[in-house]
């Protein structure tokens, strides 16, 4: 039911349109880019409900509280702490070497100034 729904306010309402030419596989990162706003986030949960994938992402950690940490952990989120040195990568390659099935959702850093307006003012 929540596949239907995704898809249809994904394709049908808001006009999406999908053109995949490849599998994914089970271990990968996805790049989302341009990161324009949060709500990069909702779209990008109503594809993956939409098409049954499963990945994890990377969330700053001041989203990360009551209530909705635990709803962003069952989803996936993975908290960063940006202001700490954590050793996140190596951890995460870590996880990535020792799993069976690894798909990691990030947003680069810097690719909200794709935006041509960025120049301005």
């Amino acid at each position: 039911m929540l596949q239907g729904i995704s898809k249809w306010l994904l394709y049908s309402f808001m006009g999406w349109k999908k053109d995949v030419r490849f599998t994914l596989p089970d271990k990968a990162i996805i790049c989302l880019a341009p990161h324009t706003s949060n709500y990069d986030f909702l779209i990008g949960q109503l594809y993956a409900n939409a098409e049954r994938l499963e990945s994890n992402f990377l969330m700053k950690k001041e989203w990360f509280f009551w209530p909705l940490g635990p709803i962003f952990h069952k989803l996936g989120g993975i908290p960063v702490w940006r202001d700490k040195k954590t050793s996140m990568t190596d951890r995460l390659a870590d996880y990535a070497i020792k799993a069976d099935k690894f798909q990691l959702c990030i947003t680069p850093e810097g690719t909200r100034s794709l935006n041509p307006e960025w120049k301005k003012g």
